[in-house]
């Protein structure tokens, strides 16, 4: 058994996003935009969440309980969270229930 101080490497305890923080960070950006792209990736469709004014730490965590919560895989790029495939309608549900003024684009 490890025991802090003995080789073992804790990590930075990161928890969700509460509210308050989102309220303040989109007091700053505005409306959070979750759309769907296909360009420049053969037709394959992505969901692109813009407007999320978070620092780099605190935008890898979150699009890695996105890519949890839509059993999906992902990547975080200039400041946007991409998903592989459609899954706008459970992201806008996802951030909306954390407090995030999130809305649909596109058809």
């Amino acid at each position: 058994m490890f025991e802090p101080g003995e080789g073992w490497v804790e990590e930075p305890a990161v928890g969700r996003v509460s509210s308050a923080d989102a309220s303040a960070a989109v007091g700053a950006r505005g409306t959070v935009v979750v759309g769907r792209e296909t360009k420049g990736r053969k037709g394959a469709g992505v969901t692109v969440v813009k407007g999320l004014s978070l620092g780099d730490q605190a935008l890898a965590s979150l699009a890695r309980e996105l890519k949890q919560l839509c059993a999906t895989g992902g990547t975080v790029r200039g400041g946007t969270v991409e998903l592989q495939g459609e899954h706008r309608d459970r992201v806008v549900a996802e951030l909306t229930k954390r407090g995030w003024p999130a809305r649909r684009s596109g058809a």
